[in-house]
C-alpha cells in the first residue's frame, strides 16, 4: 500500500528530479515548491493546492491530480501520460510546451490559458470549462467535448475531426478554419438555426 500524506504544508522547498512514485497526498499545500524534472507513477494528489510551483520537464505516469487547486504554476515541457485531472483547476499557469497522452480531465477549469498548438488527441474533457482560452492549431481529433463550455474560446485551424461535442454550443466559440467532421459540421450548422436534411 503507497504512503498517504495528510494536509502537509510544503513551502520554498527543492525537490527537483524528485521520484515521488505511487504516493498518495490528500489536503496538502504546495507553495512555492521547484518540482523541475521531478517524476511520479501512480501518484494520488487530492485536493491539494499549488501555488507558485514549477513542474518543468517533469513526467507523470497515470498519476492523479483530483480536484486541485494550481495557481501560478508551470507546466513548461512537463509530459502528463494518461494521467487524471478531474475537477481540477487552473489559473494564471503555463501550460505550454506539453506533452499529453489520453487522460481524464473531465470537469477542468482552465479559463484564458494559452493553449496553442497542443495535442489533446483522444483525451476526455467532458464538462470542462475553457472559457476564453487560446487553442489555436490545437489537435482536438477524438476529443470527449461533450458539455464542455466554450465562450470566447479560440479554435482557429483547431482540429476537431472525430471529437464528441454533445451538449456542447460551438456558437460561442471562435471558429476560423476549424476542422470539422460532418457530425460536427451538422451540428454547428443545427446550432445556427439551419435545418439539416440528412436525405440531401
Amino acid at each position: 500500500m503507497s504512503e498517504v500524506v495528510r494536509e502537509w504544508q510544503i513551502s520554498g522547498e527543492d525537490w527537483y528530479a524528485e521520484d515521488l512514485g505511487a504516493r498518495a497526498w490528500t489536503d496538502c499545500t504546495f507553495t512555492d515548491v521547484d518540482l523541475t524534472e521531478s517524476t511520479s507513477a501512480g501518484a494520488t494528489f487530492e485536493r491539494c493546492t499549488f501555488h507558485n510551483c514549477r513542474f518543468n520537464s517533469s513526467t507523470h505516469h497515470a498519476t492523479a491530480f483530483v480536484t486541485c487547486d494550481f495557481r501560478r504554476t508551470s507546466f513548461f515541457d512537463a509530459t502528463l501520460d494518461g494521467c487524471k485531472l478531474t475537477g481540477s483547476v487552473f489559473a494564471d499557469c503555463t501550460l505550454r510546451p506539453l506533452t499529453v497522452t489520453g487522460g481524464v480531465w473531465r470537469g477542468v477549469t482552465i479559463r484564458g490559458a494559452n493553449l496553442t498548438r497542443l495535442d489533446l488527441s483522444g483525451l476526455d474533457l467532458r464538462d470542462a470549462d475553457l472559457s476564453l482560452s487560446d487553442l489555436t492549431g490545437a489537435v482536438l481529433r477524438g476529443a470527449s467535448l461533450d458539455g464542455a463550455t466554450l465562450r470566447d474560446t479560440e479554435l482557429a485551424e483547431a482540429d476537431l475531426r472525430g471529437a464528441s461535442l454533445s451538449g456542447t454550443d460551438l456558437t460561442t466559440a471562435r471558429l476560423r478554419g476549424t476542422l470539422l467532421d460532418l457530425p460536427g459540421a451538422v451540428l454547428l450548422a443545427e446550432q445556427h438555426g439551419a435545418l439539416v436534411d440528412p436525405s440531401g
